[in-house]
């Protein structure tokens, strides 16, 4: 039968990640918890680092784009998931599955690049301290971070480039609470070999060059520092240690995903999870509690929060006893 006899689908049905009802309910509750957590927790770095002058350098800002993504990566789909727990038959339109695609790809493209900046930004603070201001300002800060996002968003357009105009006539089941183009490629009614091997190259050579920039960039930190005195290699251990971290926690099931792209393993929907939920909420943690400026300047805010709410709580009271 022609292509053309086929009814093009109009929706994608979502299994979740549990079929039973109690656990759907607990998942309600959890993920409810955990989403309102990572865009309270990155918010709070977003807006220290906006309030604060002394956090106004490269580094910081970086950080704060970081926490902006991460509320996007967890926002493209977690809040369908959360409802979707509380309905039986969860679906969504052709159009809302690949903006779905379009939004994952164009936040988590921006946030490797941007994972890459960082880590350019660290070699030139610990490796050529004199040089810094100079090489990394914040013009330079600026094009870094406008990079990252016009990246992610070309590296989407160019995996929707091959897949929105995909014949869809028959199966609509995506074994995922979001539209993965790694199961969507699959439901399309022809040969997606090309289509799968574009994919992997554009994704997967993204996630693993970036990752590999990453990783070079941290070493040659590493070195550079150790034939220096022992407190300057424990001090750039400290600031690794959280870079290094982040980067593991996103780039690892990134990875995996996508050298097993096309198969359906157990652990897919638990690293899809981990990437897009539980990597956003661990950002601000691991940030927060190894950063003693972001400590400081947050705790300042917090002085400064406490001293303005008294005013306004004594200001009634002074206008009381005025005559």
């Amino acid at each position: 039968m022609d292509q053309e006899n086929h009814s093009r689908v109009t929706e994608f049905v979502l299994v979740g990640l549990s079929t039973s009802w109690e656990l759907q309910i607990l998942f309600f509750v959890l993920f409810s918890l955990l989403y309102m957590a990572i865009v309270m927790g990155n918010l709070l770095i977003v807006l220290t680092v906006i309030l604060e002058p002394l956090l106004h350098t490269p580094m910081y800002i970086m950080l704060s784009n970081l926490s902006i993504l991460d509320i996007c990566l967890a926002t493209f789909a977690t809040p369908k998931m959360i409802i979707d727990f509380l309905t039986e038959l969860k679906t969504i339109s052709f159009e809302g599955c690949m903006t779905q695609v379009f939004l994952l790809h164009v936040f988590a493209g921006g946030e490797m690049v941007l994972l890459v900046a960082m880590a350019y930004d660290r070699y030139v603070a610990i490796c050529k301290p004199l040089h810094y201001a100079t090489i990394m300002s914040l013009n330079k800060c600026k094009g870094l971070l406008v990079a990252s996002w016009v990246i992610g968003i070309l590296h989407s357009l160019s995996q929707l480039a091959f897949t929105i105009n995909l014949p869809f006539c028959g199966p609509n089941i995506v074994d995922s609470y979001y539209c993965d183009l790694t199961l969507v490629i699959k439901l399309a009614c022809t040969d997606t070999y090309v289509p799968e091997i574009l994919m992997l190259l554009d994704s997967g050579l993204m996630g693993v060059t970036s990752f590999l920039l990453v990783l070079i960039s941290y070493a040659v930190i590493l070195v550079t520092v150790q034939h220096h005195s022992s407190a300057g290699m424990a001090k750039a251990h400290a600031t690794l240690t959280s870079h290094i971290t982040v980067v593991t926690l996103f780039f690892g099931p990134c990875i995996f995903i996508y050298v097993w792209p096309f198969s359906s393993l157990p652990v897919d929907k638990v690293f899809s999870v981990f990437s897009t939920i539980f990597a956003p909420i661990l950002n601000p943690i691991i940030y927060t509690l190894r950063n003693k400026e972001v400590k400081t300047a947050m705790q300042k805010l917090k002085s400064q929060s406490i001293s303005v709410r008294q005013i306004f709580q004594l200001t009634p009271v002074l206008t009381n006893k005025m005559p």
